[in-house]
């Protein structure tokens, strides 16, 4: 492996954000075979930020796997150790329980402000249908985004969510074709970046976190290989 250094860069002012600021990455993004119903382990991400000190990571424990095809990507997110309810509103998607995503399907780190092939997605266990138990979706704008994405249709996406009363686990497939710009024939790459949030324990942040702005600048979003046959993540 090997890393991207920074230079010139104060001790004190580089403490303030998360490590892994000062690092590009890059991880593989497994193809799923027709059949696989659920991802296993071989499909998980790391938690970067786990071991951060910086102060800006919560330690709520969560496992997120992620994977695709020419149909598009599903991912799976698993949440325990909880002891307060989920608190999900569609009307107040910001500040609810659930997972933000953030993709570029073109891949560009030489831009600052959001392209139009630059989506940001919130999915929640909860929170839709009559008794809002149902999981919901919303799109968000991206903030000084240049251009936005063609509109999403949200009825496409297909969730599975179960509750507990430690947490919860989330199932979504993502469909490639309500997405502008996904062709992984042609741009295997993604830019990619998430946040789990959590009104008890706090915001978990992928890679990068506030103050830098995590959710708007596709520059500072890790990538994802999209390739049949990669067996290892690599840092560049």
């Amino acid at each position: 492996m090997s890393a991207v250094f920074s230079f010139g860069i104060n001790y004190n002012v580089r403490n303030m954000f998360s490590k892994s600021f000062l690092y590009r990455f890059r991880f593989p993004c497994k193809y799923i075979p027709a059949g696989i119903a659920e991802l296993d382990e071989t499909y998980q991400l790391p938690n970067v930020n786990q071991l951060d000190d910086s102060g800006v990571q919560s330690k709520l424990p969560f496992d997120f796997r992620i994977g695709w095809n020419e149909a598009g990507l599903r991912f799976s997110l698993a949440v325990s150790g909880k002891n307060q309810s989920l608190w999900c509103r569609t009307t107040q998607p910001d500040e609810s329980d659930g997972i933000q995503i953030c993709l570029d399907t073109r891949d560009i780190k030489d831009i600052h402000r959001a392209s139009r092939f630059c989506h940001r997605l919130l999915f929640m266990p909860i929170g839709r249908g009559q008794d809002q138990s149902q999981p919901a979706v919303a799109w968000l704008p991206i903030h000084r985004a240049k251009e936005h994405p063609n509109p999403v249709d949200l009825m496409q996406i297909k969730m599975l969510s179960k509750v507990s009363a430690e947490g919860y686990g989330l199932h979504v497939l993502l469909p490639g074709k309500i997405l502008t710009g996904f062709e992984p024939t042609e741009y295997p790459s993604l830019g990619f970046h998430f946040v789990v949030m959590d009104r008890e324990y706090g915001n978990s942040y992928f890679l990068v976190a506030p103050p830098l702005p995590h959710d708007q600048d596709p520059s500072l979003w890790g990538t994802l290989a999209m390739e049949r046959d990669v067996t290892s993540s690599i840092l560049t």
